[in-house]
């Protein structure tokens, strides 16, 4: 395995049995606003940074003031759930898609090896201002049915076009590791404004799966600074350049 593991704050491995949300920098950075917010409502600790080959060469500064290489953050969550609660996020994922497909397969046997339940990808997908819907499609037909009895919204015909990038790899390719895995999609109108977007995301993920957690209530206040610290400072639309030769949309 080329991705190195550095466990942090004492810890040596995850939750037994944990729920995963993971979420990358994409469509309107909707899913990567949830995860920053839900790790700042709840108590969370920095379980491991991963450090896998193809990220952008950009060390940062960490919340210690230390200049940190690039990397994905690993943390754990406190709710008032049951389940153990992880999140996964970065700044970046690899540009080329061999390696996002290696990175894919490191990460999925990391979590296999750490006994991870499941895996929900929080994303965000181009749609029309006046279309507002959060819906889930599962990699499963199992897992599929094990939501549906939860409530959720689980589709069978969107994305028509299917997705790529990171994060599609990671929700379609669980069971093959025998983790279940889902997307939940927010619609957006694409832009890194679409703040209730994100609020949707986290509202519906608590009120299907039950994890305790709290819901913003202030979205235009609270989730507006988690987007404008993240957005990009050029108004180019990076995703819209990168998809623009096909219909899949990129999460």
């Amino acid at each position: 395995m080329t991705m190195r593991v550095e466990w942090r704050n004492g810890n040596t491995s995850l939750p037994t049995g944990a729920t995963a949300l993971v979420a990358f920098p994409g469509v309107g950075n909707v899913g990567k606003v949830a995860i920053d917010s839900i790790c700042e409502l709840h108590d969370s600790i920095e379980l491991a940074r991963l450090h896998p080959v193809g990220l952008p060469p950009h060390a940062v500064l960490d919340e210690d003031g230390l200049l940190a290489p690039p990397h994905l953050s690993l943390r754990s969550v406190q709710t008032k759930g049951d389940t153990p609660l992880i999140t996964l996020t970065g700044q970046a994922q690899p540009n080329e898609p061999s390696q996002q497909s290696l990175l894919a397969n490191e990460l999925l046997s990391f979590f296999e090896n750490e006994h991870l339940a499941s895996i929900l990808v929080l994303a965000g997908m181009f749609d029309s201002p006046e279309n507002k819907e959060t819906f889930a499609v599962a990699s499963s037909a199992s897992f599929r049915i094990d939501m549906e009895a939860l409530g959720v919204d689980v589709r069978r015909d969107k994305p028509k076009s299917g997705a790529i990038g990171l994060a599609a790899l990671l929700a379609s390719s669980g069971p093959l590791y025998g983790i279940n895995s889902a997307c939940i999609i927010s619609t957006t109108v694409g832009n890194s404004g679409d703040i209730m977007s994100s609020q949707r995301l986290i509202e519906h993920v608590e009120q299907w799966f039950g994890f305790g957690l709290t819901v913003p209530t202030n979205g235009d206040e609270w989730l507006r600074e988690k987007l404008q610290s993240i957005a990009p400072g050029t108004k180019d639309d990076l995703v819209k350049e990168m998809t623009a030769s096909h219909d899949a949309f990129y999460i």
